[in-house]
């Protein structure tokens, strides 16, 4: 609350008082305070370094052990037998280039969406960015903008900041010159300025919401269910690998090199290396993707996280309409003293009073010029939680008179006729103010009272303007199973009418907030039942979202408004408008900086690309580490040599693994995320692997009894690689379902590879692969085909069986 003397000393365009207005700092000022170092200089960055990335992507557990390996064979055998690891420098570079190309296009992108304060020096109010702030600026703040570093209020203009997010108190705090004021909380109404008291790491709340919007590839059900899976793979591995380079230094009638070459052949196939790189590879491509479109992915599982989303909870204004609006009518009430020439010099007062006006007041502003001989003496700002705002005035003649401009269902009693009229406009969509003229008993606009016996004037009627992409994406969410909720704190009937007119599934289920049961049970009740909800406070979207939540909801907000932040903050993903308050853009995870929320469909195709796509290569990965460990099992129970090399599993991870997966990670994939993902992907990958395992197992000890000589292992080792590339290309054939063009040639180029391989003799001596006589090579087929047989019907089971 602010009262406001006329007098001579006010400017007649912003009525506050010019002379104690503080100039801030000097620029000479400012320089000595860079030169001691006192500067706001926590970086503010939306991606790792590239130190970062090289390492995050090079010294893995894996990369240890297959660089171990690596150098191995390089020592004891033919270059061909150490192509594994030419291979996983080739994944790693990608995957630091990829991750690199995502960092860059986070960082402009980061760039383009920072919010930039306005700081007082000599007078003269500037913006620059975060990190040029110094100790002892003066940072002017108003509605929506967010305390970026600690400091104490100098001016208040009816000032309430919220500080939720660090206090966990929901209500705002009037601040009055003199009060802190902390970094991470925000404006919520009003407006003034701060002295920056402490800037930089000194500011442990201004770091807390730099951790809070970094760039990051954790806390997501993807990566984290692959660590999961590579941490139980590891200790599968451990035992098995030794097991086998003990059985394999026992059985060295081959040689101790060729001995060395089959464990490290064992062991290597184990890692599913590629797994971790395709996923990073498969999200920062997404990144990049989405910011060609203009989409600032602030949190990396974000994309990963709306692709899950079931309910979108969708702000009306900013969001279905456009956050411009037009004053179509002004309609003086019957019985009324006001006329409407009066009523429109208030309104040009009250447009004047509020020098930081939202988008309501902005269109009055629009319509109605200032009156130039009103003077304002005291001014209530617009807040979410009062829904209507005041200003009192000396007019002209040297009468004095107090008025508020709001909600009319707010402001005017149940009984009151005027009510009818209201809801007449509200269905038909337009938005409806209440002008009224408060009595001379009050003492302030801020008594809740002075609204009850506040005169009706006149109501102000706006037209909002509709997004015209908005009626497309709402189709899309409800072809996708996505329920949308529009949750707006204006009136329910109105916002009903906006979405009818989208052909919002559900928008006949209008809801007054004002009617929701208070205990989170019954009101997800109520939501799970209604779609559009009026008149909602800051404090119940963030309830709204608990609710949901409690229900089993992924639940995804948008919003751009400062009422919005608490909401934004607990929903599962928080989508902001770039034009929306700074605060809603620092704890929003994805920021449409173009504005349009078109780009929602892009950000949820992409999740579900990513999602659909891992899962699918997943399988395919521990489909080889499951058959890798059983084999190893095999042999050292049964005592014999390795069948393979690792040029032969090197040759069948590439082309029946490698490459086709990297083209399957990549490409779309419209599948609704599901949850579960180790369940999802390790009820295939292990009666698949085993399979595997057995049916080569056996063709190799089939292979053994029937071929003798000195190069008969060559012989079984050929065998039973057969038989194994038939079964993984059996494998990659099912996981590539449902079929495309491409995928069909996909799956046929890799088994043209493989006989490419067996036709060619330079690439049978480079690979040591050698089909000897009929005999067996056809048995091999005849396993494969068996085997083939087997996975159809164990891949339809366990989908019944097991199902997620």
């Amino acid at each position: 609350m602010t009262h406001i003397d006329a007098g001579p000393e006010l400017d007649p365009v912003h009525p506050r008082p010019l002379p104690s207005r503080a100039t801030g700092l000097t620029g000479a000022e400012v320089e000595e305070r860079r030169a001691r170092g006192e500067v706001n200089d926590v970086p503010l960055r939306s991606s790792r370094s590239l130190s970062e990335i090289v390492r995050a992507n090079v010294f893995t557990r894996f990369n240890a052990i297959i660089g171990v390996l690596w150098l191995i064979m390089l020592a004891v055998a033919p270059f061909q037998d150490s192509l594994f690891g030419y291979v996983i420098l080739a994944n790693t570079g990608i995957g630091i280039i990829q991750e690199w190309r995502a960092k860059k296009t986070l960082d402009s992108l980061a760039v383009i969406g920072e919010a930039k304060p306005t700081v007082r020096r000599d007078g003269v109010a500037t913006a620059v960015s975060t990190s040029e702030i110094v100790l002892g600026d003066l940072i002017e703040i108003g509605p929506g903008d967010k305390i970026v570093v600690d400091g104490e209020c100098a001016e208040a203009d009816g000032l309430e900041i919220d500080e939720s997010l660090l206090t966990g108190e929901a209500d705002p705090v009037v601040k009055q010159p003199g009060d802190p004021v902390m970094s991470g909380s925000f404006v919520v109404a009003g407006g003034g300025a701060f002295t920056a008291t402490k800037v930089g790491r000194e500011a442990y709340a201004a770091q807390l919401a730099e951790e809070a919007s970094r760039f990051t590839l954790v806390q997501s059900e993807l990566r984290t269910g692959i660590s999961t899976i590579l941490k139980y793979v590891q200790w599968m591995m451990i035992p098995t690998a030794i097991g086998l380079v003990i059985s394999q230094l026992v059985v060295k009638e081959h040689g101790f090199k060729d001995s060395v070459a089959r464990t490290v052949g064992g062991i290597v196939p184990m890692v599913p290396e590629g797994l971790v790189l395709l996923t990073s590879v498969a999200f920062a491509i997404g990144v990049i993707r989405l910011g060609r479109k203009q989409c600032l992915v602030q949190e990396l599982p974000a994309i990963e996280g709306l692709a899950r989303v079931d309910t979108v909870c969708l702000d009306k204004t900013g969001t279905l309409t456009e956050g411009g609006m037009d004053v179509s009518e002004l309609r003086p009430l019957n019985g009324t003293e006001f006329g409407e020439e009066y009523v429109a010099q208030v309104l040009g007062a009250l447009g004047e009073s509020d020098p930081r006006p939202n988008a309501s007041l902005q269109a009055v502003i629009d319509a109605y010029p200032a009156a130039e001989e009103w003077r304002c003496t005291e001014a209530l700002p617009f807040s979410s939680a009062r829904k209507y705002s005041g200003a009192a005035f000396s007019e002209g003649d040297g009468t004095t008179s107090a008025w508020l401009l709001g909600a009319p269902d707010v402001l005017l009693p149940a009984e009151s006729p005027a009510l009818a009229e209201v809801d007449e406009l509200n269905r038909q969509g337009l938005r409806v103010l209440l002008l009224a003229r408060v009595g001379g008993k009050h003492d302030s606009l801020s008594d809740p009272a002075a609204k009850d016996d506040a005169e009706p004037a006149a109501l102000v009627v706006l037209e909002q303007r509709l997004r015209p992409d908005a009626g497309d994406t709402l189709r899309y969410f409800a072809e996708q199973d996505v329920k949308a909720k529009v949750i707006s704190g204006d009136n329910a009937v109105s916002v009903g009418a906006v979405a009818a007119k989208l052909d919002l599934p559900g928008a006949e289920n209008t809801v007054d907030a004002r009617t929701l049961p208070a205990d989170q049970s019954a009101m997800a009740d109520k939501l799970d039942e209604g779609t559009v909800f009026g008149r909602v406070t800051p404090q119940q979207k963030r309830d709204m979202v608990a609710a949901l939540q409690s229900h089993g909801h992924t639940v995804a907000m948008t919003g751009d408004g400062v009422n919005d932040v608490l909401a934004l903050k607990d929903a599962d993903i928080g989508v902001s408008m770039g034009s929306g308050s700074e605060a809603t853009r620092a704890v929003a995870q994805i920021v449409l900086l173009d504005n349009s929320f078109a780009t929602l469909p892009s950000v949820v195709a992409e999740g579900r690309r990513v999602i659909g796509n891992i899962t699918r290569v997943a399988t395919l990965f521990l489909v080889k580490t499951v058959y890798s460990v059983l084999l190893a099992l095999l042999v050292v129970c049964f005592q014999v040599e390795y069948p393979f090399l690792p040029r032969h599993l090197t040759l069948l991870s590439t082309l029946t693994i490698g490459v086709p997966a990297f083209f399957l990670a990549l490409a779309p994939n419209k599948e609704r995320a599901k949850p579960h993902f180790v369940k999802r992907v390790m009820r295939y990958a292990i009666p698949g692997g085993a399979v595997a395992g057995i049916a080569t197992f056996v063709m190799y000890m089939v292979a053994r009894h029937y071929y003798t000589g000195s190069d008969a292992l060559n012989a079984e080792t050929s065998a039973a690689t057969l038989t194994l590339f038939l079964i993984s290309m059996w494998v990659l054939a099912i996981i590539a379902r449902p079929y495309t063009w491409w995928r069909v040639c996909l799956v046929a180029a890799m088994g043209l590879g493989f006989l490419l391989v067996l036709a060619v003799p330079w690439l049978q001596d480079f690979f040591a692969l050698k089909l000897v006589g009929a005999v067996m090579p056809w048995t091999a087929v005849g396993v494969s085909v068996v085997a083939a047989a087997v996975l159809e019907f164990l891949w339809k089971w366990v989908g019944r069986r097991f199902p997620v």
